[in-house]
């Protein structure tokens, strides 16, 4: 188990997708997003392996939550600064986490 202490170093947030391509160079099927997170932490880039449930064009404008203060991450030729989170479908898919009602970006989850 981890204290509450612990959780609370985990800085998730919420945020805009502004873009989203193919990533033709990932092992899995992916796509390379950036998402705004507001003035506070600015717009970072991110690998989501979604492609099952969802199109480049469908993310754009989309709001997710990411983990924000981890160190950046080598995904092949890209550096993803954001961990999206998403959960599996139980069917070899993934769905984003996302609020149900838009909220400003870089709001913290507590």
């Amino acid at each position: 188990m981890i204290s509450y202490a612990d959780f609370e170093k985990v800085d998730i947030r919420v945020g805009t997708i502004i873009a989203a391509e193919v990533f033709p160079e990932a092992k899995k099927p992916a796509y390379k997003l950036i998402i705004d997170f507001g003035s506070e932490v600015g717009a970072k880039r991110s690998s989501a392996q979604i492609t099952k449930h969802y199109m480049p064009a469908q993310l754009v404008g989309k709001q997710v939550l990411a983990v924000v203060n981890f160190p950046p991450r080598q995904i092949g030729p890209f550096m993803s600064e954001v961990l999206t989170l998403a959960l599996p479908d139980g069917a070899d898919g993934v769905v984003l986490l996302a609020p149900d009602q838009k909220v400003p970006n870089g709001g913290k989850m507590f």
